[in-house]
């Protein structure tokens, strides 16, 4: 357990900065731009990587992990149609558009989406901790970005229609092949027979 919490720390830590612009503001002008980036996806890359890890480590672990709930029989449909918009909201996030604009922040709303989702097929310990955390996180950031944009400290990016197309039908085949093989590759459960 004690690695998914160092990890969770670490990764949201780190995504807790640019939420706080003096916080970020002072790191960019001690260590530059590029040097901060840097920092930033380091310290977000091992976060993570303790994450993978802890959490792997706990499902594998017989004992260290105990069930807080049983997962509903009709959590999986509701997961599956949370997930519906996921793909293409992480694609909407490296595409700007019409989506961007509606939503904000494309990634944290797919963030949301994804946690939740899983909080419907998961009542284990670990799965509990690392979804019910980064939704937190994910919420949190959302309300920052809120009074970000009204402080004129972030401004959201828009763009043609033609990347929200490109966005949604990407996101849907994307989401398509990792229900049918990509799950069962990275995370090792199979979705689909």
């Amino acid at each position: 357990m004690l690695l998914l919490v160092l990890g969770l720390i670490l990764f949201i830590s780190v995504h807790l900065v640019p939420t706080r612009t003096e916080l970020r503001d002072g790191l960019v002008a001690r260590f530059g731009e590029n040097a901060y980036k840097g920092l930033f996806s380091l310290a977000a890359a091992i976060g993570l990587a303790l994450i993978v890890i802890g959490h792997q480590k706990l499902q594998l672990t017989p004992g260290k992990n105990p069930s807080l709930w049983h997962p509903p029989s009709w959590g999986r449909h509701v997961t599956f149609l949370l997930m519906v918009p996921v793909f293409p909201l992480l694609i909407a996030a490296y595409l700007p558009g019409r989506i961007t604009a509606a939503v904000r922040h494309p990634m944290i709303t797919a963030v949301k989406f994804w946690a939740l989702a899983h909080l419907f097929v998961r009542g284990d310990a670990a799965s509990a901790l690392l979804f019910g955390g980064l939704l937190a996180w994910a919420v949190y950031d959302r309300v920052s970005l809120k009074h970000r944009e009204a402080a004129g400290r972030v401004t959201v990016r828009s763009g043609p229609v033609t990347n929200d197309a490109i966005a949604v039908i990407a996101g849907l085949v994307l989401y398509g092949v990792f229900l049918k093989w990509g799950h069962a590759a990275l995370i090792g459960v199979r979705l689909m027979a």
